[in-house]
């Protein structure tokens, strides 16, 4: 919700007068909140196997309800941009931590439908901040929709608090021997084993950092990273900028807003299909044919469509554009092993918030340029890169198999029960 909030109330940013807006300053805005989710995923992803997985998820929750309350009492534009990218760092820290706490727990044989179930919340996020930004924008302002943003901090925090299990293997860690046995036998998890454990202190984080280039993922690593700024570039420069590609390109702006929800809705549809069919056919695959789809979709949106139509190929092209980047972290789920995992979606997600911090810029640069239809095809490109790169991470691995494919992983991590297993 907090993501798209920004996307969804833009139209009425950019009529506040006295505010100040501009289109380029919005997308500099914009880059701003991905700047801050770039670092907060960089530091929270490296940092949670030494603190712990409950107070790291806590501690983003706080910082990105805090974002939002700064961005409703916002003067103007500077401290508004900052109330981003306050935002930016706990929705940035948040992301690995919520995937590598799925993986770890996933039943046998679900890791990939389990990502995609975990994400549906992200889009139903996105849903209901384009109602907030229909219902209460032009009626009652902006800045109550970003008071909206604060009501995390009062509900989810408490209920993590009570409910969210710690990993295992960081108990293990911190010597906490029995709670992480207890913990894994109340959720059907092997006993946690030292491999699983990531290292202790400053030596641990740099051993795990260091462990995304050993043999088998030395150049994996890069293509992942490569294939994780192409999707994130997509979501964040679309969650952005398309209402106001639609308006540039003739649609209403009440027609225009509400894209944005329909790609949404799209997205959830979409989350649950390639769940479930990259835990069959792999998570590589269906990233790199649902990046390929978004391409044509992006391309399809150039011409001014009648709007039944219009809606139905944005429709389409949520159900590809979000859940092909989900499957790029279920990919890099299954080529670390337990003690990295964090570490390494920190880094997928973190590298790739370079591309969150391009997209919405590009998205600015181009529409300030009145050119729609250059907006859309630099969208597709996009797209095209992330199939490229994830394509070639099963054949620099040297396997040719799909990672995504459980047991496709020797020596990383392997079902039953996501057990270390040896290499042959």
């Amino acid at each position: 919700m907090d993501v798209n909030i920004y996307g969804a109330v833009m139209p009425h940013l950019l009529d506040d007068e006295g505010f100040g807006f501009s289109t380029s300053t919005a997308g500099t805005i914009g880059s701003w909140t991905t700047f801050g989710m770039l670092i907060g995923a960089l530091g929270c992803g490296t940092l949670t196997d030494w603190a712990g997985r409950k107070p790291m998820v806590t501690g983003s929750v706080v910082l990105f309800s805090l974002g939002s309350a700064l961005c409703a009492l916002a003067p103007g534009a500077a401290f508004f941009g900052a109330g981003r990218f306050v935002s930016g760092l706990g929705l940035g820290g948040l992301m690995p931590i919520g995937l590598a706490i799925v993986a770890e727990f996933a039943p046998p044989r679900r890791a990939a439908l389990a990502t995609g179930l975990m994400m549906t919340s992200y889009h139903a996020g996105g849903m209901a901040a384009t109602g907030l930004g229909l219902a209460l924008g032009p009626g009652h302002g902006w800045r109550v929709v970003f008071w909206t943003g604060v009501i995390p901090a009062l509900v989810a925090v408490p209920l993590v608090v009570k409910w969210l299990p710690e990993s295992p293997g960081v108990l293990l860690a911190k010597g906490r021997v029995r709670e992480a046995e207890a913990v894994a036998a109340r959720y059907h998890l092997p006993p946690p084993t030292p491999a699983e454990a990531p290292g202790a202190g400053a030596r641990g984080r740099f051993a795990a950092v260091a462990s995304l280039f050993a043999p088998g993922r030395r150049l994996a690593t890069p293509l992942l990273w490569l294939a994780s700024f192409a999707g994130l570039l997509l979501v964040y420069g679309v969650s952005t900028w398309l209402p106001e590609l639609m308006r540039a390109s003739g649609y209403s702006l009440s027609s225009s807003v509400t894209f944005l929800l329909v790609i949404n809705a799209g997205g959830i549809v979409g989350m649950l299909v390639a769940g479930r069919t990259a835990d069959r056919f792999g998570a590589v695959r269906v990233s790199a044919i649902w990046f390929v789809l978004t391409a044509c979709g992006a391309f399809l949106l150039k011409a001014q469509l009648p709007l039944p139509i219009a809606y139905a190929v944005v429709f389409v092209t949520g159900v590809w554009l979000f859940s092909a980047q989900v499957m790029v972290y279920a990919a890099t789920s299954s080529v670390y092993g337990p003690a990295e995992r964090a570490t390494g979606l920190g880094w997928v997600a973190g590298v790739g918030r370079t591309g969150a911090v391009v997209g919405p810029w590009l998205g600015g640069a181009v529409v300030a340029g009145g050119n729609a239809s250059l907006g859309f095809t630099t969208f597709a490109a996009a797209a095209v890169l992330g199939a490229v790169a994830i394509s070639l991470v099963p054949l620099v691995r040297g396997n040719g198999s799909d990672p995504g494919t459980v047991g496709a992983v020797p020596g990383v991590l392997g079902h039953r029960e996501g057990k270390i297993l040896p290499k042959h």
